[in-house]
């Protein structure tokens, strides 16, 4: 007979066993995870951070998690600089493609022109707004 409990949080000994787990399922399927975190950070003269984007490569593809620049530099191409940064050490991480989400109220525009479409829609994330899927290919795609 199984029984369920409800956590609030992630208890490290038990999200390990699902962790792992599922590591294990998908790598008997040829999937084999080779996560490498990423940080570009823009650095004033104090050397504070003033904008940075932190994001992770793994099986050929860059995940842009967090992009931010603080609002005395915005619109200055800072963003574009990490954006650029970030996607060039991507390709030689060997990715060919890269995605994130982005807010409706957040900077979609910014990411369509540095080159990311929109792939799926999230209706409501947070109420009222919507949250976009984008991707980009880092790298021509064979003919």
């Amino acid at each position: 007979m199984l029984t369920y409990t409800v956590e609030d949080g992630w208890p490290e000994d038990t999200s390990r066993v699902v962790v792992d787990g599922l590591a294990a399922f998908n790598a008997a399927h040829g999937s084999v995870p080779s996560e490498q975190k990423l940080a570009v950070l823009a650095l004033d003269d104090d050397q504070s951070v003033v904008g940075g984007l932190l994001g992770r490569t793994d099986h050929g593809w860059f995940y842009v998690g967090w992009l931010w620049v603080c609002d005395g530099l915005r619109g200055q191409g800072v963003g574009v600089q990490l954006m650029d940064r970030a996607e060039a050490v991507a390709r030689q991480r060997g990715c060919h493609a890269a995605h994130l989400t982005t807010l409706e109220f957040q900077a979609r525009t910014f990411y369509e022109r540095c080159g990311y479409s929109v792939f799926g829609t999230l209706e409501d994330y947070p109420r009222p707004y919507r949250r976009y899927f984008m991707k980009k290919d880092l790298v021509p795609k064979d003919p």
